[in-house]
């Protein structure tokens, strides 16, 4: 019988996570990312980063035996309609919803605490930076990319063709998603060493607690967001392109 490691050899850690979502948390602990990074090998990921493989293995196996169902692990065979739809009303609504909140608090606590931590004035300006663009990068998924991606799904489902996109082939807006995607992982990288992990000092506030516990939550919800797009949504609304587009 093949072990784990011999199904994952030639995966990128995207599709590993696409095939099973439980192996982000493995993946997470051991700090790889199978996000904004997703496109590595497991193989190289686990030599550039000097990670034991056989004990990777070893808990991706324990991981995926446990067998109770997840909500994530159904977004794999979503129809990619819906797949926008659930990125439009969990993911994109989480990120407005949260960025007044965190804001607030980030400027509130480098107000009182800054003196003494000025490490957190390039949280803040890290974190203003990536909400700015986020939004923005929303928007332009949601009037142009999403839109296009819906179409795909509609004309499959009605053994249907489609003419070329007004903006060309799905990899011009596809490129610069993946792009910024990138950037914004840079960036929490950033902010997770300047907040040691989002672990507040033994003098912070409970409004700094509260602020690290909403930026780790706010990076957790960010990298799925963009998993789901980068190694399951894009990848799926390629193979639709190419076959529905004449």
């Amino acid at each position: 019988m093949e072990t784990i490691l011999e199904i994952n050899q030639g995966k990128t850690v995207g599709q590993i996570v696409a095939d099973n979502f439980r192996a982000a948390e493995v993946f997470k602990k051991y700090g790889i990312d199978f996000c904004c990074k997703g496109g590595k090998l497991f193989t190289d990921v686990c030599r550039e980063k000097k990670l034991d493989a056989a004990q990777i293995e070893h808990e991706l196996t324990e991981k995926f035996a446990y067998t109770i169902p997840r909500p994530e692990d159904s977004l794999q065979n979503m129809p990619l309609d819906e797949l926008v739809e659930h990125i439009q009303t969990t993911h994109h609504r989480y990120v407005r919803e949260s960025i007044p909140a965190l804001l607030s608090f980030l400027n509130k606590i480098n107000t009182v605490h800054g003196g003494r931590h000025p490490e957190l004035q390039g949280i803040l300006s890290e974190f203003s930076e990536s909400a700015d663009e986020l939004m923005h990068h929303m928007v332009k998924e949601e009037t142009i990319l999403f839109p296009a991606i819906k179409k795909l799904a509609e004309a499959e489902r009605n053994n249907q063709s489609l003419p070329p996109f007004f903006f060309g082939k799905l990899i011009n807006p596809i490129s610069t998603m993946e792009e910024e995607h990138a950037t914004e992982g840079a960036r929490f990288a950033r902010i997770v060493e300047l907040s040691n992990n989002f672990t507040p000092p033994e003098d912070g506030c409970t409004t700094y607690r509260v602020a690290f516990m909403k930026l780790d939550e706010f990076m957790n919800d960010l990298f799925t967001h963009i998993h789901l797009e980068n190694n399951i949504l894009f990848p799926k609304a390629f193979m639709l392109e190419d076959k529905l587009v004449k």
